[in-house]
């Protein structure tokens, strides 16, 4: 009831914010969402007007051959991480089993691990020099390939497995939140109408928690066409290796343009196909969903079951990698730890640390001014500044790259002609350019954070702050800012890890002879040098696990559980 009677003053006041003040908020909004979107405009704009038009040539040779490949590596992956992360988040959260609360956040660790890094660890161990077939063809006495067959590592099929290693978080993170928010009393009526355990689960659970998982699947395929390094690594020519091939070997900037075209089709047909699966579903909190929910008691072998499930892609998906990669860290430490170690850390700090602040306050601007203008223009530009997290880095460094070239070639001729002078790279091929790319790329994740924290702070504290002579600006500095200081901080580390973990836009867009601990863990693992990648590879997952535990205790802390 307070919270109605809130609302409605909230909208009675909403004038007050209307101010010239406010106004500023508005345009800032604006300009800012017009920047963020400029890279999908530049996109669509190259694949129209392409310099030299290769499009029917990438019909009639590479096109179906990268497509093909693509639908079968996503359709893969979306299967692994299906069973992997749905199987897992309902063990972890409805039934007791020893380890479950050791589970409960260790299935959350592949998340760190980016998945070229876990490509470049089991063709490592997985390949024919590798330990696993050497120990093989002694114990055997096998002299070649021809005498045993092996399962071949670099593959589609050691590619989706791979990918799917490391992304099945996303399933299980959005999985579990969803199991943890139902009514205990729908499994109770359920139970007691004659159904099952397993009958309530897919019947009455899992249709509930469809949403929730859709959108996660959907964020797995949105990372999977993204990925490069693995897909490079194994060989696998999908439409992001030939975006690569087309413009990095073929030169034609055009034709990698329209390959993007095709990659945005595929990112809009999975939101579609996200918002069309929930179009009719309506809910609603229950009363009861705060309630303690009481866990299944299980015999000890349905027990020893759900260990193995929730252990084996720890142990595969994180454990061995990490295990692999301290091994040759502290083997090969001393050629590792040097100079251009050094220089590639601290590249990678500062571009990490630069692009999180960067969405934090890009963010916050926006979701700000959603509050302050919470119109249907103001959502939809809320929507436009969230496309970069949809574009596949490869996709997004074209875009960036098209408008800064176009504006460095357009400043450098104009002060040749005025002054005779070359100003050179001045947005293009410089840190500027890959700070852009991040801060595009992933501000959906500090705004969506932002927005929805603010959602939950009651309009009626705005009309205080106003009452007492703040403006817009202090009503944010002094009531909101301490009330999202951990939103923020969980937003800002989140961004750093994903831009710590970037790899195609990196390699697209880094200036001459600037590496980050990505592009340096690529290039040494790319030449079958593991060893001494092994060092920044584990820096990068070191990094990641700290978000991990705090949205381990986050969601933890949404429930109590007997």
């Amino acid at each position: 009831m307070k919270q109605a009677v809130d609302s409605t003053e909230y909208q009675t006041h909403q004038p007050l914010l209307a101010g010239h003040t406010s106004r500023r908020w508005l345009f800032s909004a604006c300009a800012t969402t017009f920047i963020v979107a400029l890279p999908v405009f530049a996109v669509f704009y190259l694949a129209l007007f392409p310099d030299e038009n290769i499009w029917p040539h990438l019909i009639d040779t590479t096109l179906p051959r990268y497509l093909d490949n693509t639908i079968r590596l996503m359709l893969g992956v979306a299967l692994i991480t299906l069973f992997i992360g749905v199987s897992t988040a309902w063990a972890v959260t409805v039934c007791e089993f020893p380890g479950r609360r050791f589970f409960e956040w260790a299935l959350l660790l592949p998340f760190a691990v980016p998945a070229y890094v876990i490509a470049y660890v089991y063709t490592d161990l997985l390949d024919y020099a590798g330990p696993i077939q050497i120990a093989l063809r002694d114990w055997f006495g096998w002299n070649s390939a021809r005498d045993y067959w092996f399962p071949q590592i670099r593959s589609l099929g050691g590619a989706t497995l791979m990918i799917g290693l490391v992304l099945y978080p996303y399933v299980y993170l959005l999985s579990r939140a969803a199991f943890m928010e139902q009514s205990p009393s729908l499994f109770a009526v359920s139970r007691s109408l004659g159904h099952s355990a397993l009958s309530t689960f897919f019947r009455v659970v899992l249709p509930i928690a469809r949403p929730a998982i859709a959108v996660g699947l959907s964020l797995v395929l949105m990372e999977t066409l993204n990925d490069f390094g693995t897909v490079d690594f194994f060989a696998v020519q999908t439409l992001t290796a030939g975006l690569f091939d087309t413009w990095m070997n073929l030169g034609n900037l055009g034709g990698a343009a329209q390959i993007a075209t095709v990659m945005l089709s595929f990112v809009l047909v999975l939101v579609t196909l996200e918002r069309y699966s929930r179009r009719r579903q309506k809910q609603f909190s229950a009363r009861d969903n705060r309630q303690p929910v009481h866990r299944f008691r299980l015999t000890p072998g349905r027990k020893a079951l759900c260990i193995i499930v929730c252990a084996v892609p720890v142990v595969f998906g994180f454990i061995i990698p990490a295990l692999v990669l301290g091994y040759y860290a502290v083997e090969y430490f001393e050629q590792s730890w040097n100079t251009e170690f050094f220089r590639n850390t601290v590249n990678s700090l500062f571009l990490s640390a630069t692009a999180a602040l960067t969405t934090l306050v890009i963010g916050l601007t926006l979701a700000y001014s959603r509050r302050l203008h919470d119109t249907p223009g103001m959502r939809v530009l809320m929507r436009l500044s969230s496309l970069g997290y949809a574009m596949p880095g490869a996709v997004l460094a074209v875009g960036v790259i098209v408008p800064m070239a176009g504006f460095d070639n357009w400043l450098d001729g104009l002060m040749e002609y005025w002054f005779g002078w070359n100003t050179g790279l001045l947005l293009s091929g410089t840190t500027f350019a890959l700070v852009f790319a991040y801060t595009v790329r992933f501000l959906a994740v500090s705004a969506g954070s932002v927005e929805s924290a603010l959602q939950k702070v009651t309009p009626s504290m705005d009309m205080a702050a106003r009452s007492l002579g703040q403006g817009p600006g202090g009503t944010l500095i002094h009531v909101h800012l301490p009330i999202l200081r951990g939103t923020l901080l969980t937003a800002a580390l989140v961004v750093f890890v994903d831009c710590m973990k970037e790899l195609p836009a990196t390699l697209i867009l880094r200036p001459f002879n600037f590496d980050t601990l990505a592009t340096y863990v690529y290039q040494f693992a790319s030449d079958e040098m593991l060893s001494r990648s092994a060092l920044p590879a584990l820096i990068i997952v070191l990094a990641g696990i700290v978000p991990i535990i705090l949205m381990s205790r986050s969601i933890g802390q949404s429930r109590s559980f007997n």
